[in-house]
């Protein structure tokens, strides 16, 4: 109850009729006339007329027996259905007709039904009002009403008959059906009742027609503009179908899929040979993939499998719809197919003077490597290919592999192709996915032939030793052995393609930092070639020759003679078109012509700065000291003062003196520090040149070059033990198990701990034939360490380093002074061989070594050491330990004897 209204509208039923009479044909028109809920319903075929006395009983005996149906149904309504199927008979559909407004009084009962106390309330007299203010709202409601029909079919409809059985001349009657006809929700028509005032009522249903005629309005603009896009988009249709079959009349266009066969079927006869490939006058292909170089070609056909698969893909292709998810897959993989370099391949050239100019335009130093590859191309010339090699290029970082291999492909003329596999664990990437899944492609493989354009590219796989590997998407290390062999990639399978495809014209060129990380199976398809790190003078020459210049021009500092520089085989390739279009510099700054940097500046930035096996942290360093010249220059010219620098007072002093005017643009020795700031090392040597008793250098190797590497051991004096006996009353021998072996830090791997057990075993033994009966190792605790514990150490080859260290302890004697050595020893004291030499003495001579003991095994690599690394170096071989002793105490022995 506490949602009825307190003005309602007293009506009476006129008309009733059973709800299935109502569903019965020729009684579906019904209209509305009223407030909502409250309204009227009219119908023009009455069934029941209350004031007829016919009718009248009628009436009786129609609520006898809805009495009587009424409890029959209630007793039968056992069940949901059975309920709800006597709902529906006891539906009854009624008209009433509104005579007055009431107002609540009381509520006497709550019901159902509930049974209130109204009071009947009357309108106002029309003499109440204005009748001119009511006639212009009764008039423009109607005329408001007009508008609405216009655009309202419904509307119309319950005009006529409301026209028919009212008074429009009422403002009351006018008033209640205008409102009954809008789209108001019931407070708002609830509002419009409960006004008593006929121009306040007035006023409302006029608010209420005019947000109806807007909506009308809007509902009529949005219907107009779909209507105009279908509309539209209709004609487009239309027209293009028109154009399209006029077009085909004509033969001026052909289908989507019939061109797309077309185009597929020339692709194919030029594959066979029975068409020439089409060019524009720059020699670019009509694909859009351009020629770079000026090549010879030579074409050897279509293989026989790959022309099967494209004649029954392209038949495939002929009977599928474009609407067919299959359609775009087939698509796809006949592009990747008519893309493919079958049987093309360029001509190389195998002039062994040319491949040398270009080895040594491009690089300084690397003989080896130089003559190796020279050999390699001459075996080729002798042959007519170069074919069926896999090599494998192995040294630190930043010492020229990847260049390298652009230098081959630049003397060969062959088309060149990167790509790195470091950390690629999903072996997809080399062999291609199934076409069965949503955005499969082919391996890196078939990328790199489809992007070269021949069959016979130099590949550089970079990073081998990089290899990832994944349990759930296989091996990508155990995929490269079918790649990278010979005799077995001339029929290389891809996921993708699947038709075989000759790899065998390829040359693979791969890099690698650590040979350990390589698998056994996938080494040995490979031809290694070592390249060591670059020495002092080699980084010098390096640096003069190709950093500092590419670094001028990188820095916009260019001097003429930086262009008669031979260019490395990056800065080979065309120039873009913005730089032919604009040659010139863009500021017109004058470029001192004694700009660069002195010799004794590289060599600085080498020894004290980038001490690494490789240049790219020198050209780093190059490059910044070019960046900070060129601000100088245009502050110099510009005569602007730095205020940036000016932090204090030392910055002050030294921006005064820089105010003034430079003479020289000579980079010394002495402003490395302004520009690169203070040094990141001092000397290698720890000690100088004689270290302390127990101290001994060694050399090491890594994957970054060679360094030099201490060995440090000490001693502390043990206190008296108890007597300790056995049952037959000796005392029992302290061996290495015992507390006072020796104790290791550093950070050592596995095999360098079995060296100092090694060394330690050896140093007791060669101490009693030296001393005899000497307790040095029993009588303290001895402890071994290597500096830089934060680095990880391992290898045998420190092993006669650590047994001198131990010996030159137990003896309390120093080495010889500036003497490093290498070697592993063996339990009975034997040297054995080791690797790295080259790298080693490179440290060495860094350190200012000048003896070195190695393994009398790697003499040949000694031999092999250009002279200027062996120059100022003696060389001392060693078969046993005996020998290495001789050298690093002789002084002492010679005394003692």
């Amino acid at each position: 109850m506490k949602d009825v209204h307190k003005i309602g509208t007293f009506a009476q039923i006129v008309q009733m009729e059973p709800m299935r009479e109502l569903l019965s044909p020729g009684h579906e028109a019904e209209h509305n006339d009223g407030f909502g809920d409250h309204g009227l319903h009219h119908r023009e075929e009455a069934t029941i007329d209350f004031q007829d006395p016919v009718q009248q009983r009628r009436k009786q005996d129609l609520r006898n027996a809805l009495f009587e149906e009424d409890e029959l149904t209630r007793a039968r309504a056992a069940t949901p259905n059975e309920a709800v199927a006597s709902a529906r008979e006891e539906s009854w559909t009624l008209v009433v007709k509104a005579h007055r407004k009431i107002q609540l009084e009381e509520i006497l009962k709550e019901g159902p039904p509930p049974l209130v106390q109204v009071q009947h309330l009357t309108e106002f007299p029309l003499e109440n009002f204005d009748r001119d203010v009511i006639r212009a709202y009764t008039n423009e409601v109607l005329s408001t009403l007009r508008d609405v029909m216009r655009t309202n079919p419904l509307m119309r409809e319950h005009m006529h008959f409301f026209s028919t059985r009212f008074d429009m001349s009422d403002p009351y009657h006018v008033c209640n059906f205008a409102a009954s006809l809008t789209s108001a929700d019931g407070d708002e028509l609830q509002e419009v009742l409960e006004a008593f005032n006929l121009e306040t009522r007035l006023s409302k249903v006029l608010a209420l027609l005019k947000k109806e005629a807007h909506l009308n309005d809007l509902q009529q603009e949005i219907s107009r503009q779909v209507e105009e896009t279908i509309s539209a988009n209709q004609r487009k249709y239309f027209l293009n179908e028109q154009l399209k079959q006029i077009k085909k009349e004509l033969g001026l266009e052909h289908d989507d899929k019939d061109a797309l066969l077309a185009k597929y079927e020339k692709q194919f006869r030029q594959l066979q040979g029975l068409e020439p490939e089409e060019t524009d006058s720059k020699g670019n292909k009509q694909d859009g993939s351009e020629k770079t170089n000026e090549r010879t070609y030579i074409y050897e056909g279509l293989p026989a499998e790959a022309e099967k698969v494209i004649k029954d893909e392209m038949k495939k292709l002929s009977t599928l719809e474009k609407t067919s998810p299959e359609f775009n897959v087939t698509r796809a993989y006949l592009d990747w197919l008519m893309a493919m370099p079958w049987g093309r391949h360029s001509v190389e050239n195998l002039d062994i003077s040319r491949a040398r100019d270009v080895l040594e335009s491009d690089h300084f130093g690397l003989k080896d490597i130089k003559e190796r590859i020279l050999e390699f191309i001459a075996v080729g010339n002798l042959r007519g290919t170069v074919q069926g090699k896999i090599i494998l290029l192995v040294g630190p970082p930043g010492v020229g592999k990847t260049s390298i291999g652009q230098s081959i492909a630049h003397a060969l003329d062959r088309e060149f192709y990167r790509f790195s596999v470091g950390g690629l664990s999903d072996v997809s990437e080399i062999k291609g996915h199934r076409r069965t899944y949503i955005g499969s492609m082919p391996g890196k493989l078939v990328q790199c032939l489809k992007t070269a354009g021949v069959s016979n590219p130099v590949v550089l796989i970079d990073e081998i030793d990089k290899l990832g590997s994944s349990g759930f998407r296989g091996d990508p290390s155990s995929a490269m052995l079918e790649l990278l062999d010979p005799a077995q990639n001339n029929a290389f399978m891809d996921h993708y393609l699947d038709v075989p495809i000759d790899l065998s014209k390829v040359l693979f060129v791969c890099t690698a930092n650590d040979l350990s990380t390589i698998p056994g199976p996938l080494l040995d398809r490979m031809e290694v070639l070592r390249l060591s790190g670059y020495d002092l003078p080699e980084k010098v020459q390096i640096a003069k020759r190709y950093l500092e210049p590419r670094a001028r021009r990188e820095s916009g500092l260019a001097l003429p003679e930086d262009d008669k520089v031979v260019k490395t085989v990056e800065e080979l390739e065309e120039p873009s078109e913005d730089m032919k279009k604009n040659p010139t510099r863009a500021s017109s700054i004058e470029i001192p012509k004694d700009l660069g940097l002195a010799d004794s500046a590289v060599e600085s930035l080498a020894r004290w700065y980038c001490r690494e096996a490789g240049v790219r942290n020198l050209e780093q360093h190059i490059e910044r000291i070019y960046r900070k010249i060129s601000l100088e220059l245009l502050m110099e010219q510009a005569k602007v003062k730095d205020d940036l620098n000016k932090v204090d007072a030392d910055a002050e002093k030294d921006a005064d003196k820089e105010s003034a005017p430079r003479t020289s643009w000579v980079i010394t020795d002495e402003d490395l520090e302004k520009y690169v700031g203070k040094r990141k090392f001092d000397s290698d040597k720890l000690y100088g040149s004689v270290p302390p008793a127990g101290v001994v250098m060694g050399l090491a190797w890594s994957s970054v070059g060679g360094s030099a590497l201490y060995i440090e051991s000490t001693c502390i004096r043990q206190p008296p033990r108890k007597e300790e006996t056995t049952e037959d009353g000796k005392t029992p021998a302290r061996g290495p198990g015992s507390p006072f072996s020796v104790h290791s830090t550093g950070q050592l791997g596995d095999v360098m701990q079995e060296s100092v057990r090694l060394a330690q075993t050896n140093a007791k033994h060669f101490l009693q034939e030296v001393s005899p009966g000497s307790d040095f190792f029993e009588a303290n605790q001895i402890h071994l360490h290597v500096p830089e514990g934060a680095t990880p150490k391992d290898g045998p080859s420190a092993g006669v380093t650590m047994t001198t260290a131990l010996l030159s302890l137990a003896l309390g004697k120093s080495v010889k002074a500036d003497l490093a050595m290498t070697g592993e020893i063996s339990l009975i004291g034997r040297v054995l061989p080791v690797g790295g030499i080259k790298e080693k003495v490179i440290a060495a001579r860094r350190a200012g070594v000048d003896t070195i003991v190695v393994p009398d095994g790697n003499r040949k690599d000694v031999d092999e050491l250009p002279d200027y690394l062996r120059e100022g170096i003696d060389f001392h071989f060693a078969k046993e330990y005996k020998d290495v002793y001789r050298v690093a105490f002789q002084e002492e022995l010679a005394s003692s004897a």
